[in-house]
């Protein structure tokens, strides 16, 4: 039984990080904007296959051959992370000026229906280039199960731990610890005293939006090795991570990972058990903290004046 509960905490904290690498994308925006992008789970998607689709040329191949274990070496692995960041960004950029931007300051939720309409003509270009089959994408480090204290571990599940981990101290620090940082929280805080203080307002939600689409692109990179990339998977995925972001606080990025890791954990653990209870278990959490703290963990309580 210890073995399979360590073997459940290391898949659940895997799992868990990449909810809290979406689950920070949604974070930033919702504070520079107050909006969402519901096509986040597509771009994940976008991000998996662009990482695939590189190391495919990378290899020689075209868009729908098969990857071979040691054609994928920790370079070209890295230079399909360089790619999928930069086309990730491109098209967060995209989405705010076709599907956010129109719409902010407008009466009524037209940006949600333009963003999960934005995530749809994703998902099906993506079926016109790679089709409806899953495609593998064999991790850098290998397949090897590695043995710790008799659980079993991907190397993969252990680089995005540490990657996710890696990105997420980053992003804390320079939110925290640097002008940009402030920048970024003082237009979160209120965007007309931002620009009377000389911010650029527009960069700072431009980049917010370029930040969201890239963690969702190395979240859906991060994955594939595990899941395989596919055109289906991100709808799941976003959604989990949207609810962590919920259970931790949609205000604050710590609660964010925090909401990440503690899904993650929870998934794995009543997985154990019960396969079957592993989704409801996540939204009985969900009420179950809306009810209790409806700001989320680690969210603070708005008191509207009077």
């Amino acid at each position: 039984m210890a073995v399979s509960i360590l073997q459940a905490l290391f898949s659940g904290l895997a799992l868990g990080s990449i909810y809290a690498l979406v689950a920070l994308g949604f974070n930033i925006t919702h504070n520079t904007t107050k909006t969402f992008n519901f096509g986040q789970g597509e771009f994940l998607v976008a991000g998996a296959f662009i990482a695939v689709s590189t190391l495919l040329l990378l290899a020689g191949h075209d868009f729908k051959g098969t990857l071979q274990q040691a054609e994928v070496t920790l370079a070209r692995y890295g230079l399909s992370l360089i790619a999928t960041v930069a086309i990730m960004g491109l098209l967060g950029v995209v989405v705010y000026y076709a599907a956010i931007r129109p719409f902010i300051g407008q009466p009524g939720l037209a940006w949600v229906m333009s963003t999960i309409g934005f995530g749809i003509i994703i998902q099906n270009i993506a079926l016109a280039i790679w089709g409806p089959s899953p495609m593998v994408m064999p991790s850098p480090l290998g397949n090897e199960v590695l043995r710790i204290g008799g659980a079993g571990i991907l190397p993969q599940e252990i680089l995005v731990l540490c990657v996710s981990i890696a990105l997420m101290l980053c992003l804390d620090v320079v939110m925290r610890k640097t002008r940009l940082g402030k920048a970024v929280r003082a237009v979160a805080q209120s965007s007309t005293a931002a620009t009377l203080m000389g911010i650029n307002v527009t960069a700072i939600v431009v980049l917010a939006f370029v930040v969201s689409a890239s963690l969702a692109g190395i979240a859906g990179l991060l994955i594939a090795p595990i899941t395989t990339a596919s055109v289906f998977m991100g709808l799941t995925l976003a959604l989990k991570a949207f609810s962590s972001a919920i259970v931790g606080g949609l205000s604050n990025p710590r609660g964010c990972m925090l909401g990440g890791f503690l899904l993650g954990l929870i998934e794995a653990m009543v997985g154990l058990w019960h396969a079957e209870l592993r989704e409801i278990s996540i939204f009985l959490l969900i009420i179950f903290v809306l009810v209790l703290k409806p700001e989320g963990l680690l969210g603070q309580r708005v008191v509207e004046k009077v």
